[in-house]
C-alpha cells in the first residue's frame, strides 16, 4: 500500500479536493443515461477511493457500492458517502456475489501494472455487470498519448494544509510502466511541517490492447475522448 492511500489517507481530501470531480462526473453520467433515465439503477465502482466520484455520481443512482482496497481510503469515503455501502477488496479478484447495472472504474485502474492484472480487473467488472448493463473506465493514460509531465497542487482547512508536487514519467529500462513521484507537505496547525516521498507504478497499455480486452472478458465496448484529453471506455454487457 503507498503511503498516499495509507498513512498520508486521512489527508486525502486536503490532496484532491472533492469539489474538482464535479466537471468529470458531469462528462460520465451523460454516457450512463440510457440506463440512469430509467430507474431504478445500481452503481459498482471499483477502486472508489476517497469517494470523490460517488459523491456526484450517487444523484443518478438508487443503490451505490464502493469497493477499495485501502481501508484509510474508505473511512474517508465513509464520511463523504455515508449513504454508500463501502467495502474493501481488490479489483482484480473481490466478488461479491452481486450484479450492478453500471460498473465503474476510473483512474485506479492505472495501477494494474500487467496485462493479465489489467484482464483481471475487466473481468471482475464483467462478471458484477447485469446483462445488458454498462462499464466506464477510465485510465488517466493510453500508450498513444502518454506524455511525461509535471503537476502541482494542494488545498487548505480546519487548520490543516497540504500542498504537494507530482512528476510522471517513463523508468529508464521499461516503457511499459509509468512512473509518479510524489512529494507531499503536510502542515497540522502549529506543528511542524512533514515532508514525505511516495513512488506509485502504473501500468501503460496500447488502445488496442485495452479494446481487445474489454472484447476478450465479453464486452462490446467503444469509446469516447473527454475534455482531458483521457479515452473513456463505454462498454456494453449483452443481454
Amino acid at each position: 500500500m503507498t503511503k498516499l492511500y495509507d498513512e498520508l489517507g486521512e489527508w486525502w481530501p486536503l490532496v484532491s479536493a472533492p469539489a474538482d470531480y464535479e466537471e468529470e462526473v458531469d462528462f460520465f453520467l451523460p454516457l450512463l443515461a440510457e440506463l440512469t433515465s430509467n430507474p431504478p439503477v445500481s452503481l459498482l465502482e471499483l477502486g472508489s477511493g476517497g469517494g470523490n466520484n460517488a459523491l456526484f455520481m450517487k444523484k443518478k443512482f438508487n443503490e451505490v457500492t464502493l469497493v477499495d482496497l485501502s481501508p484509510k481510503m474508505l473511512e474517508v469515503s465513509r464520511q463523504l458517502n455515508p449513504d454508500c455501502e463501502h467495502l474493501q477488496g481488490d479489483m482484480r479478484t473481490v466478488r461479491l456475489n452481486q450484479t450492478f447495472d453500471v460498473v465503474f472504474i476510473h483512474d485506479a485502474i492505472g495501477y494494474m501494472k500487467t496485462i493479465d492484472e489489467l484482464r483481471q480487473a475487466l473481468e471482475t467488472a464483467f462478471v458484477h455487470c447485469k446483462p445488458g448493463g454498462m462499464a466506464l473506465v477510465v485510465p488517466d493514460n493510453v500508450r498513444e498519448t502518454f506524455k511525461p509531465s509535471t503537476e502541482h497542487g494542494g488545498e487548505d482547512g480546519n487548520g490543516q494544509a497540504v500542498r504537494y508536487l507530482e512528476w510522471t514519467y517513463f523508468p529508464e529500462d521499461n516503457e511499459d510502466l509509468v512512473i509518479t513521484d510524489y512529494v507531499v507537505i503536510v502542515r497540522d496547525g502549529d506543528q511542524i511541517v512533514k515532508v514525505e516521498h511516495d513512488q506509485h507504478e502504473f501500468g501503460l497499455f496500447a488502445l488496442e490492447e485495452w479494446l481487445d480486452l474489454l472484447e476478450e472478458v465479453g464486452f462490446q465496448s467503444e469509446y469516447v475522448i473527454d475534455k482531458f484529453d483521457r479515452h473513456v471506455f463505454v462498454a456494453r454487457k449483452p443481454m
